[in-house]
């Protein structure tokens, strides 16, 4: 499965990017949050790779921030949220906006989005309240080497450690010269062994 994508961005448009990632051409479908984050093409980008099969289809979905990313995934486990909706709602609120709208139970916030009516905004509201939502930081494409370095944490997390103590292996171990996916996951499963 494609989690992060590296390359130069070739297309850029709401809702889609072209990214030419050694000779090939990748269509990622994108949030207007990530959009206004990219730079005008041409430019070497970095994205956060959401990959979904479906019987007559293989989607990219694009990311700026983990926290969108992660929001997106959330969003996608809500029976009747598919990805088209799951993108609107990243396209109308930012990861912050939508932990505080959750937090207080602001139905009205989720339904201003569009595409989303009061009934699915008190479906999203029921089947999240007990999920921990990351409020958003900056908006911004991660830059070029941050995608192993995310791409471990998100493996970390994956094997159940907490966020803060897979954080803290990694950079430990970055400090001691780790940089490829391989070596980051092996000297931070060392680190946490001890």
């Amino acid at each position: 499965m494609i989690g992060f994508l590296e390359g130069e961005l070739l297309e850029k448009g709401p809702g889609q990017v072209m990214l030419k990632v050694g000779g090939v051409g990748y269509r990622v479908l994108i949030p207007l949050s990530t959009f206004y984050a990219l730079p005008e093409p041409p430019a070497r980008v970095s994205l956060l790779i959401h990959t979904r099969m479906q019987e007559d289809a293989l989607n990219l979905y694009g990311f700026s921030s983990q926290e969108e990313k992660e929001l997106f995934q959330q969003l996608l486990n809500i029976p009747r949220i598919g990805a088209r909706m799951a993108l609107n709602i990243l396209s109308g609120i930012n990861p912050g906006e939508f932990a505080e709208a959750l937090a207080q139970r602001d139905f009205r916030r989720l339904a201003g989005i569009p595409g989303i009516g009061k009934k699915s905004a008190e479906r999203i509201v029921l089947e999240l309240k007990d999920k921990k939502i990351a409020p958003g930081g900056p908006r911004r494409p991660a830059a070029p080497g941050e995608g192993p370095l995310q791409d471990a944490l998100s493996a970390l997390i994956n094997l159940g450690y907490p966020k803060n103590l897979a954080e803290k292996a990694l950079d430990a171990v970055r400090s001691h010269g780790a940089e490829t996916l391989e070596e980051l996951l092996r000297q931070s499963l060392k680190w946490l062994s001890k």
